[in-house]
């Protein structure tokens, strides 16, 4: 009952944390995603739709998502009569229950682990539901909430299969199924393989089969749809992230990372966890070796592009539960024996005893929650408490500026009007415009380009996956948008381009450029101010 409480208190949260990312635009309430769940929403809608698996309607298929799940979960949204605000709000939801459901597998892998500790339990969820990244990335639309449900729902039955010595056959189909939510949890799948190969020899063969049979299922059934319907062998996003960039500097960086995510949330946490490693326990080394393999796929893949917000990355966040699990464990093994040494001297009664356990327990959490939560400082925490918006839910940026500017896109421009974005998910939704992807996420020239560069030692840790490639020849001078927004701070090296076809009006206190001939602008429903040379470099958008 006190767990179910608890639960329900998650969900309000929740509703709460999802009305904190809501706004108000001309009267009416909108719900949005993060930008990037927004580029999986518009391959959604236009697939509900019936223009099929593509970006723009009409238009190139191009594989700009990696949740090919996700996505048909959203199309299906779209099936139903729900206006554009509110089609976000329903992903949200389900997000917030697929991380309520989490909690449940968090306490029985807590419970198995720690030998039936309630307290131990206890501390595993309360650092799992307040833990402020999984509930951003999640509760702002992107797939993180099931995959974090999927992986400790696989940490369960590998774990249940160790204490029971039955072969848990429903692993591999799980882990085949996340590999269909989004292709890089082949990493999870090979982790999980590789430990029960290692760790079960009595079932080593049908791990073998089973492993093997389902994951080159999983990936056979997706690279053949891939190349009949886009005759790509791998994701556009993946040629974005992966080429045109040396091996060193996505090394160089993921590692760099990964050392900052570690001192931000305190070495001393990830210390204390590490000592449970010499424990003789497969249980406890399952959930370290998962965690292993995410932080060693993110080096590989060089981070993920909003390190700057802090905390655990995409990659990191699916194998944070069991890290808590872990955490929980260790922090009640150090204060049980700081307890004990406080009793050799100072003795108390059984009953004093136990409550001073409980009290420095529940201490020991606080400091873990704050020092996890305070992944840009103090702000952070306000963040946490919905005290402020949390990452691009601001009044002034990110989403809600974004519909601001697409609903005057939608008064301003004709139904076949071309708009050239950076933030290729929000703006493009709403505007309900066909669109040119600046950053090459939905444009296949763009993505296979080299990555562009830093000068210097500064090289190797200002790449930022999915943000280094562009080519303004192509975008504007080959495509000619009617509108662009967003060129930040590369404004001057599209300027070639801008000068003599284009005239800059100041948007929503951005600078965007339109066409001049474009026969597809209705001038009169643009704002009359242009933006000088100051504003233009200064639109530096929000990623």
């Amino acid at each position: 009952m006190l767990f179910l409480l608890a639960v329900a208190g998650f969900l309000f949260y929740a509703a709460l944390f999802i009305a904190r990312t809501s706004f108000v635009v001309e009267g009416e309430r909108y719900f949005s995603l993060f930008d990037d769940a927004m580029v999986s929403m518009r391959y959604g809608k236009n697939l509900a739709q019936g223009f099929g698996l593509v970006w723009n309607p009409g238009g190139e298929r191009v594989e700009g998502y990696t949740n090919l799940l996700w996505v048909l979960y959203m199309s299906l949204i779209h099936l139903l009569p729900i206006a554009p605000s509110k089609t976000s709000l329903f992903v949200q939801m389900t997000a917030a229950a697929f991380l309520a459901l989490n909690l449940y597998y968090v306490r029985a892998i807590a419970l198995a682990v720690s030998g039936g500790s309630r307290l131990i339990a206890w501390g595993a969820v309360a650092l799992t539901a307040t833990y402020l990244p999984i509930n951003n990335w999640s509760l702002q639309g992107m797939e993180v909430s099931v995959l974090v449900l999927l992986t400790t729902i696989c940490t369960w039955l590998a774990i249940r299969g160790m204490e029971t010595g039955a072969f848990q056959r429903w692993l591999y189909p799980v882990l085949g199924v996340a590999t269909l939510v989004r292709p890089d949890m082949v990493v999870l799948f090979l982790a999980f393989h590789s430990f029960m190969l290692l760790t079960d020899p009595v079932h080593r063969r049908k791990h073998a089969l089973w492993g093997l049979v389902i994951l080159t299922g999983a990936v056979a059934a997706q690279t053949t749809f891939r190349i009949w319907y886009y005759e790509e062998l791998l994701p556009n996003t993946y040629y974005l992230k992966m080429t045109g960039v040396p091996l060193t500097v996505r090394l160089s960086r993921g590692l760099y990372v990964l050392l900052q995510f570690v001192w931000k949330a305190n070495p001393l946490l990830f210390v204390l966890t590490l000592t449970l490693a010499f424990r003789k326990d497969k249980r406890i080394w399952l959930l370290f070796w998962t965690l292993a393999a995410q932080m060693a796929y993110s080096i590989y893949v060089g981070g993920d592009a909003w390190e700057y917000w802090g905390g655990s990355n995409r990659y990191f966040c699916i194998a944070m539960p069991g890290f808590f699990v872990l955490l929980s464990y260790a922090l009640h093994l150090v204060t049980s024996a700081l307890i004990e040494v406080v009793q050799a001297d100072h003795p108390i009664t059984l009953r004093g005893l136990r409550r001073a356990s409980v009290w420095t327990f529940a201490a020991s959490l606080v400091y873990a929650v704050v020092s996890l939560n305070s992944i840009h400082g103090m702000d952070a925490l306000a963040e946490a408490a919905l005290v402020r918006p949390v990452l691009h839910a601001g009044p002034g940026n990110g989403n809600q500026r974004d519909v601001r500017q697409a609903l005057l896109l939608r008064r301003a421009t004709m139904p076949d009007a071309t708009v050239a974005v950076m933030r290729a998910g929000t703006i493009p939704y709403f505007a309900d415009r066909s669109s040119v992807d600046l950053l090459g996420k939905n444009d296949r020239v763009v993505a296979h380009l080299p990555a562009s560069a830093s000068e210097g030692p500064i090289r190797f840790t200002d790449f930022r996956p999915g943000h280094m490639k562009f080519d303004f020849a192509h975008s504007i001078g080959r495509l000619q948008p009617d509108v662009i927004l967003q060129l930040r701070r590369r404004t001057e090296l599209a300027k070639p381009f801008l000068q003599g076809d284009y005239k800059d009006v100041l948007l929503e206190g951005g600078c965007m450029f339109v066409r001049r001939d474009s026969p597809r602008v209705r001038w009169d429903r643009l704002p009359p101010h242009g933006c000088d040379e100051e504003a233009g470099l200064d639109d530096i958008g929000i990623d």
